[in-house]
């Protein structure tokens, strides 16, 4: 089981005096893509980097299936907004670099590479280098870096940020035809509205902070109600009635938020 946990989690940094999460209680289940949205410096970030064992809880605890966080593990994958690539190694070289570092058998590496390649859609760039591709197909490679671990669990920290609008929608598309052919555990971080209710099945609202999860949208049902699979392109999706009154819902949740806070 892939789930992700968290019991009463809190977190604090600088001996206390910045409270990032308070009280927080989520379980995301096996397989599920859940979106975290929120008002800057709620600590959306702060929860995937507590999932990946990079921080820490004050109080409370987190699990990745029935065990608990300690440490950075090989059954979650991290995927950031920063494509992160070895700009002296090729798209093969760098998506291999965990399988080198677990001492992997090279024909073994070599057949996980492709297989990764052909998922994400590389084919015919394996020897080139980041700066002969474009942003979304670094990004590509950073997925396919990820998903070559074969993780349980990916943790996305607004991985698509660093893009232009188009090529931003065109990884959308993609990442939703990934979780479709080869689904995993995901928590994604995003400011973006949109872009959450399109990925997700279901969406959390945070607080400003000290983040609190305020609630919780199920988007699943209402795609599937909807048969929001039929249509390839998010445009088609974002026209749709049920879209709309989610996007405008959320949206209505988060101004409360910002306008709190300017209070």
């Amino acid at each position: 089981m892939s789930s992700i946990r968290f019991d009463a989690v809190s977190k604090s940094f600088g001996a206390g005096q910045v409270k990032a999460l308070d009280d927080v209680d989520l379980a995301i289940a096996d397989k599920e893509f859940l979106a975290i949205v929120g008002p800057s410096g709620c600590g959306k970030t702060t929860c995937l980097r507590l999932a990946a064992g990079f921080e820490f809880p004050t109080s409370g605890r987190v699990l990745v299936g029935n065990a608990e966080v300690r440490e950075p593990g090989p059954d979650r994958a991290v995927v950031f907004q920063q494509f992160a690539l070895f700009p002296w190694k090729t798209v093969v070289e760098n998506i291999e670099l965990g399988l080198r570092n677990r001492n992997m058998p090279r024909e073994e590496r070599r057949i996980r590479v492709m297989e990764a390649v052909e998922l994400i859609g590389l084919n015919g760039y394996e020897g080139a280098y980041p700066h002969q591709l474009s942003g979304g197909m670094q990004q590509r490679v950073a997925i396919a870096r990820a998903y070559v671990l074969d993780p349980q669990v990916l943790l996305m920290d607004e991985p698509f940020g660093a893009l232009d609008a188009q090529t931003r929608v065109v990884m959308q598309e993609e990442l939703v035809r990934l979780a479709r052919r080869n689904p995993r555990t995901v928590l994604f971080i995003t400011h973006g509205v949109e872009e959450a209710v399109y990925l997700a099945d279901r969406v959390a609202i945070m607080t400003r902070r000290p983040g609190r999860l305020k609630e919780i949208v199920d988007v699943k049902s209402i795609r599937e109600a909807e048969g929001w699979e039929r249509y390839s392109r998010i445009e088609d999706v974002m026209d749709l009635e049920s879209f709309v009154h989610l996007r405008t819902h959320i949206w209505r949740s988060l101004r409360e938020e910002k306008t709190g806070a300017a209070h």
